[in-house]
């Protein structure tokens, strides 16, 4: 009865079932589901390899892909960010390396955005294709505050400090932050380690050299996010206010908070929580450079965007790189953007118009495109024996519950 249930279930994962076959794959169980579903839907129509797409509820999804890559139902295809998220299955050999076939196949290799997908790769190898919305950092911020103050969005750290100093005598907080999540600071990091060292120092880091951590420049990021914290850029009360609940997204809208440096997600978040807000007041720019810092302002840093992988085991490898190769169509395109997100095709660019706001569409669309270096999210990058550590020390530094020296410290530490 055991063997015969592996069996079955190794029939299952693997796609090798009667006709032309499955080919099982694991996706992200959420609202943007539907445009996956509508993917297979037409792929399925002229191949005779079929996907069967398992959508997983996203507070799951991370558990039962792990139980799943570990047992005879390991899905053909499955949903990830890239980076760290990958790699215990890529030291495993459990994921197909895809680089020479992007390189040799002209819709891959030219469908999507380079910055993209050399975001999700690992060593230089590539592992994924792209198969969603990108999600770039950008630093947000309410117009009519602005223009109240007679101040422009910030290009350089002093109109940032400028801005801080004028909006803290207006008695109105200059950053919105919720540092009750953890994960929003890291964003701070993020961008700051990029404009001070550039894209290379978090990249050994990402590599595994854990005295990455001891680079100048990321004890001046700490350094500075002390600075920021000490000077009120947050106010006082940031550890007690979450994003997850709309707490930060509130203090922006309601204008009790200038600017909130967040995912590009934050303009679909307000448009839910206030609409009129995000439609006449919601404005964007790039995070400003940092004085001494050799970054590229044009970097960026957030979740470039997520990915479909290809398990090694897989008896349909050829019909699930046909798959993937459907994620570079134009059809395919302006379903995300129909849906508010924003693709990394190449071709996106000609289907934007139709996006609920098509200027930050654009904007958003031409900064990625534009960027030298697409940064993925720390916490995503690295393994969760190193992420998680990450967040607690960050959390640490921002509360002052520790000093800069002691993050380096710290983190150097965590192997």
């Amino acid at each position: 009865m055991v063997m015969a249930g592996l069996l079955a279930g190794c029939d299952s994962g693997s796609g090798s079932g009667g006709g032309g076959g499955t080919l099982t794959a694991y996706v992200y169980g959420d609202d943007a589901v539907k445009i996956q579903e509508a993917a297979v839907k037409e792929f399925n129509k002229t191949s005779d390899v079929k996907v069967k797409l398992v959508p997983v509820p996203g507070t799951d999804y991370v558990n039962k892909l792990r139980s799943a890559m570990g047992s005879p139902s390991a899905p053909d295809i499955f949903y990830n960010w890239g980076g760290g998220s990958i790699k215990p299955y890529v030291d495993a050999e459990q994921v197909v390396d895809l680089t020479s076939t992007i390189k040799n196949d002209p819709t891959l290799k030219d469908g999507f955005l380079p910055s993209i997908v050399e975001a999700g790769s690992l060593d230089g190898k590539m592992y994924g294709v792209p198969m969603r919305g990108m999600q770039p950092v950008m630093l947000f911020y309410n117009k009519t505050l602005f223009a109240q103050n007679k101040l422009q969005p910030p290009t350089t750290w002093e109109d940032m400090q400028k801005a801080i100093t004028v909006f803290k005598g207006r008695g109105i907080t200059p950053f919105a932050l919720g540092g009750s999540d953890k994960w929003p600071e890291l964003m701070w990091m993020e961008y700051l380690l990029d404009r001070i060292g550039g894209p290379e120092v978090f990249g050994r880091i990402q590599g595994g050299d854990s005295s990455g951590w001891g680079d100048p420049a990321v004890l001046k990021a700490a350094r500075t996010v002390r600075e920021l914290v000490d000077g009120g850029a947050f106010g006082k009360n940031f550890n007690s206010v979450d994003y997850g609940n709309g707490g930060a997204p509130t203090l922006l809208n309601k204008g009790k908070a200038a600017m909130h440096l967040m995912g590009s997600w934050e303009y679909s978040t307000q448009l839910g929580k206030a609409p009129a807000f995000a439609r006449k007041d919601l404005g964007w720019t790039a995070f400003p450079t940092v004085a001494g810092g050799v970054g590229d302002p044009a970097d960026v840093v957030g979740n470039p965007t997520n990915y479909w992988s290809v398990n090694t085991r897989t008896k349909h490898k050829d019909a699930a790189v046909a798959f993937l190769k459907t994620m570079a169509a134009k059809s395919y395109s302006k379903a995300l953007v129909d849906n508010g997100d924003i693709p990394t095709t190449s071709n996106a660019a000609s289907t934007l118009d139709s996006s609920p706001n098509p200027q930050f569409a654009h904007d958003q669309y031409t900064m990625v495109r534009k960027a030298p270096s697409f940064t993925l999210s720390w916490d995503q990058a690295l393994e969760s024996q190193i992420a998680t550590p990450l967040l607690t020390e960050i959390s640490k530094l921002f509360a002052g519950k520790s000093t800069p020296e002691q993050f380096v410290t710290a983190m150097k530490a965590v192997k």
